[in-house]
């Protein structure tokens, strides 16, 4: 990860927490403790998840105050059990009770979109099928929660606005046509992926004959997405998307598609229970 991203990240976070005053002045309680209290102290994990955001953590007690030593006991991508303690600390007490909420909002919210991410990977698993996220995700937070999605063993679909086409509903409106959408991204960035988005089987057909390099099955049904492969005849890469469920997860392997993205990877997140104590 960009460490300048990080480190911006964290102040913007510290920030919201202090209000611009800083660790010493912005946080009031902390500060009814001695300044030379010196303590040890653990992070610990309340659930099984997919640990991540080890990164926005340390970075955070680095911020709030460089002596605080951080040594962490298992890394981003790892499986932790509940219960289990995967940081240590030692330090200045008000420093590390001051840090304590923002390093843990970074941990709980990104292990919880790797695991998430994990659940949906380990349904597809075998299947050949390629599970994406979306731009659906946490304002502030969409660089750091595709990683997250990276550490649960799934991929990215695209990072933004600029990096590849999709072409949706209101495009095409706008464009004219799928035709005319594609020709035009063709032209105005013949190196990009051109994604087109469908809603029925013959705007598939109409993708299909525009050469779309993916085309994504929104809201198909299973009938429909059966119909979609025949169609297709692997001609181009199928997406399929919309109200992704576990239980579609299942349904879909062995049909033929060759990706699913799903925006409740970082959209409906679950945080993880965490914990700091004290030893």
């Amino acid at each position: 990860m960009n460490q300048n991203l990080i480190k911006n990240d964290v102040e913007r976070a510290l920030d919201e927490d202090l209000n611009g005053l800083g660790p010493i002045d912005g946080d009031i309680t902390a500060a009814l403790i001695s300044s030379d209290v010196k303590v040890k102290a653990s992070i610990l994990t309340r659930e099984d998840c997919v640990l991540c955001g080890t990164q926005w953590a340390t970075e955070t007690f680095n911020q709030v105050n460089p002596d605080i030593e951080v040594k962490w006991l298992a890394g981003d991508g790892e499986l932790c059990q509940a219960n289990q303690i995967f940081c240590e600390l030692t330090g200045s007490a008000r420093s590390i009770l001051t840090a304590e909420r923002t390093a843990l909002n970074f941990l709980q919210t990104l292990s919880g979109t790797a695991t998430k991410a994990k659940t949906y990977v380990d349904l597809l698993e075998g299947s050949g099928i390629t599970l994406l996220d979306t731009r659906k995700t946490i304002p502030g937070m969409r660089l750091a929660q595709k990683y997250a999605v990276k550490c649960g063993g799934a991929e990215n679909h695209r990072i933004g606005l600029f990096d590849a086409f999709l072409i949706k509903e209101n495009h095409i409106l706008a464009c004219g046509s799928i035709a005319n959408a594609v020709k035009q991204a063709r032209e105005n960035m013949p190196k990009a992926k051109v994604e087109v988005e469908v809603e029925s089987l013959d705007e598939l057909k109409q993708a299909i004959d525009a050469r779309a390099d993916i085309v994504m099955l929104d809201n198909f049904d299973h009938e429909m997405l059966n119909q979609a492969v025949l169609i297709n005849k692997k001609t181009v890469k199928l997406e399929v998307s919309g109200n992704i469920t576990q239980e579609k997860l299942h349904n879909l392997r062995g049909i033929g598609i060759d990706f699913v993205s799903s925006g409740a990877l970082t959209k409906d997140v679950k945080s993880i229970d965490l914990s700091l104590r004290i030893n």
